[in-house]
């Protein structure tokens, strides 16, 4: 007798989504106010400070690692309650982890708004879905990236030997010019940019990017790491040919990530890494008969459970709307940027001068102290945990003025004007 397999993660909607947006130029309208949006495992922690005092913990380096939505901790819990080894078993166990693990895909491309044919490739984070599509380039083809990128979206690039490096103007559409002279100058394979910068915040135009790089007959990779949980997006609506994020920084740090994208590159390169599960067939006299699809680049166990938990994160995203969560992120923004300029000596980051739409991020610098030492201040003395340093975007940081680095501030779902408050108060006595 076959067995009735009840795969569906909870929570999980099947339905088709409602064509996503452009995340660019967001203007949501009046706030109903600024309370957190979705409850988070170690929200209600508390921390002891210097003084003794135990605290409760305001996280704002969700930029770097968000922490689990409470409901993505469930759905983990209860797939690990019948996990197994994926395509390889007829036990029910293996036929409910395969069924799962299948349905994670088709759930992260319908959050996407991928084409039918698109490729889902579950990878360990952003840096090795780049790493994959830089694998997959083709040999006879340029890759044109900006100077203000993460090392994630740099590194990967270079290594090929084929990377050409545009320096960002002062404003994007300067940057734009650029770009379209260095791409008419020599042709290229692929344009690959962020989307949000890690660093400040700033989201760039994925429509005039994409148009732009077709315009010269190559393709573009977004990296939507500091995008996917903040902004809808649409790889057939926008034309965008390749998309990567981690599921670290959609409320899912559970170590898996996501390259989506055209299938023909990734099905006309040699897997990624070889293994059990790539080859369809092997033979020692004639070697291995490739897989095509995502098998091909996923030799081995795959991460299940992290890529369940992606797609009950993007289900928990699409539970709460785009529409609610711009409200929430622009006025803890506001309430930010406001608190911050009122207080001396401390400087915003800003990459261009004419990008104004930015997702809960912000850097910032604090004259003549460093910045370690504004975290570590912040973080003994009052449990709030920011991010100091140069954000893994050492050109970036070096461009805008501080090769030491900068202060960080970046917070998500969980976050409340409360903790907005706390953070400014504690600058402010800082500064004292």
């Amino acid at each position: 007798m076959t067995a009735v397999l009840d795969t569906a993660v909870p929570g999980t909607d099947t339905s088709t989504p409602t064509p996503l947006a452009e995340p660019v130029a967001f203007d949501p309208g009046p706030a109903p106010g600024i309370t957190s949006l979705a409850p988070v495992v170690g929200g209600d922690q508390t921390v002891r400070t210097a003084s003794g005092a135990q605290v409760r913990y305001a996280n704002f380096d969700y930029a770097a690692s968000s922490p689990a939505l409470t409901e993505v901790a469930e759905v983990f819990t209860q797939a690990l309650g019948q996990y197994a080894s994926v395509h390889r078993g007829a036990g029910q166990f293996s036929q409910i982890t395969t069924a799962r693990y299948e349905q994670a895909r088709e759930t992260v491309r319908r959050f996407l708004g991928g084409r039918a044919d698109d490729t889902v490739v579950f990878t360990r984070n952003t840096t090795d879905a780049i790493n994959l599509a830089a694998h997959v380039l083709p040999a006879d083809g340029d890759v044109v990236v900006l100077d203000i990128e993460h090392h994630a979206n740099l590194l990967p690039w270079q290594r090929t030997g084929r990377a050409r490096v545009v320096v960002a103007q002062p404003t994007f559409a300067q940057t734009v010019e650029a770009l379209d002279a260095e791409l008419a100058r020599k042709p290229a394979a692929l344009l690959a940019v962020t989307a949000a910068s890690n660093v400040t915040g700033e989201v760039l135009p994925i429509r005039t990017l994409t148009a732009l790089a077709h315009r010269h007959g190559a393709r573009i990779l977004i990296d939507a790491a500091q995008l996917v949980s903040h902004r809808p997006i649409s790889l057939a609506g926008y034309g965008v040919d390749y998309l990567v994020f981690s599921g670290h920084k959609v409320y899912a740090p559970f170590g898996a990530g996501v390259l989506i994208g055209r299938k023909d590159w990734l099905d006309d390169a040699p897997p990624y890494l070889v293994g059990g599960g790539a080859a369809a067939h092997v033979d020692l006299s004639d070697g291995a008969d490739w897989h095509t699809g995502p098998a091909r680049h996923e030799a081995g166990s795959p991460n299940v459970l992290g890529a369940v938990a992606i797609a009950a994160a993007t289900e928990a995203i699409r539970g709460i709307g785009f529409e609610l969560i711009g409200y929430h992120e622009r006025d803890l923004l506001t309430r930010l940027d406001e608190g911050l300029a009122e207080l001396d000596g401390v400087t915003p980051l800003q990459i261009f001068d004419d990008l104004h739409d930015r997702v809960g991020i912000a850097g910032f610098s604090v004259d003549g102290r460093p910045a370690r030492e504004v975290a570590e201040y912040l973080s003994d003395h009052h449990g709030i945990g920011v991010r100091d340093g140069k954000f893994c975007a050492h050109p970036l940081l070096t461009r805008l003025g501080h090769p030491d680095g900068a202060v960080r501030v970046s917070f998500g779902l969980g976050s409340s004007s409360e903790d907005v408050d706390r953070l400014l108060a504690a600058l402010a006595e800082f500064l004292g």
